[in-house]
């Protein structure tokens, strides 16, 4: 398992990341790069974590594995909230807000998080509903047998879907608009669309591991069908789970999962025969790159002037370079960027003997 994650799985993380850093430019392409990136990028997220998803029996306690995906996932993310908004704050200052509604309605929406933040904050809904995710697949897994599991996660597919309706239809046409005037905090409710993508990288694991070639040319002509069909105007397919969009209750399956069998199957193929070392490298500083790339553009562009590939790279190398440094000169940098594997605080004084009164 150790191996085929080095050679395959890590290089396909750091190029969903390279992914999801084009997804945000803010220029435009002549080419709808994006749109076809927003097909499948963050499905495959989630269907990827499902891939490495541990059951846990029903008489062990879940309390360590809760604790280890909350050091690992919140830990970093009130990091990079604390950072950013600190940086946005003193420039604000300096710039002469002096306003203290203004900072207390800031802070209230970045409480509420998921889809009402933008900006730098662009991304941390992720984070939050992979959480959920996790907590939620983890309690089915758990405690409901497999006919009841797939029924769950049928009732969270089609309710996923008339929540996305009843915001297109009856509130607004506008995806953002409408995603906002439904109250949720931290995109809770997209953990409704989260956990079918999770559980289907969970139950296809045999699959995932090993793309055979026929998955592959069948989803490989089937996504570039896809994508000749959207040139064309015969279908106008969107996805947005950050705001509620899932067009097609098909075509919301196959789209994502034609796409992410095409990458996966070529990854797998590609690593045998080269290393790409730099991908792997990109991934393991992905903590940093997902957190900090829009935050990077948006000090950036007001002093240069970049196309897409300069704004890629930018956006990726920078944060990279923020990632060594906090890793190297902050104390427990390492922890702070979701890395339970570093000496944390409270473990750092248990080992130099110190003793801690509380």
């Amino acid at each position: 398992m150790n191996k085929k994650r080095v050679t395959w799985v890590d290089v396909t993380k750091g190029f969903l990341m390279i992914l999801v850093v084009i997804g945000h430019y803010p220029g435009e392409l002549d080419f709808p790069l994006s749109k076809y990136i927003y097909w499948f990028h963050m499905p495959a997220f989630f269907l990827l974590s499902g891939i490495f998803f541990k059951e846990i029996k029903e008489d062990t306690t879940s309390n360590k594995t809760v604790k280890k995906r909350f050091l690992q996932l919140m830990v970093p993310y009130l990091f990079f909230l604390l950072t950013i908004t600190g940086i946005r704050y003193g420039m604000e200052i300096s710039q002469g807000n002096h306003d203290f509604s203004w900072y207390l309605n800031d802070l209230w929406k970045l409480f509420i998080a998921g889809r009402f933040v933008r900006g730098a904050y662009g991304v941390f809904w992720f984070v939050t509903t992979l959480f959920f995710t996790y907590l939620l697949f983890m309690w089915m897994t758990k405690y409901l047998s497999k006919v009841q599991q797939i029924s769950l996660l049928a009732f969270c597919y089609i309710a996923a879907h008339l929540q996305s309706i009843f915001a297109r239809e009856v509130i607004s046409e506008s995806a953002v608009e409408s995603a906002q005037s439904i109250p949720m905090v931290w995109n809770l409710d997209v953990v409704l669309m989260a956990v079918v993508y999770f559980s289907l990288g969970y139950y296809g694991k045999s699959l995932w591991m090993n793309v055979t070639k026929p998955w592959l040319f069948s989803a490989g002509a089937l996504a570039f069908g896809m994508i000749l069909l959207d040139q064309n105007g015969l279908i106008n397919y969107k996805l947005s789970m950050k705001f509620l969009r899932y067009d097609h209750m098909l075509l919301d399956l196959i789209i994502p999962i034609s796409f992410i069998i095409v990458i996966v199957g070529l990854f797998q193929r590609i690593t045998k025969i080269l290393s790409l070392e730099w991908l792997r490298k990109i991934e393991n500083h992905s903590i940093a790159i997902m957190y900090l790339h829009i935050f990077t553009d948006m000090i950036l562009n007001d002093y240069f002037e970049y196309g897409v590939v300069g704004y890629t790279i930018l956006c990726t190398v920078i944060p990279i370079i923020i990632s060594i440094i906090i890793q190297n000169v902050i104390p427990y940098g390492k922890f702070l960027l979701g890395d339970i594997r570093a000496k944390r605080p409270m473990q750092r004084y248990a080992d130099s003997g110190m003793i801690i009164i509380t």
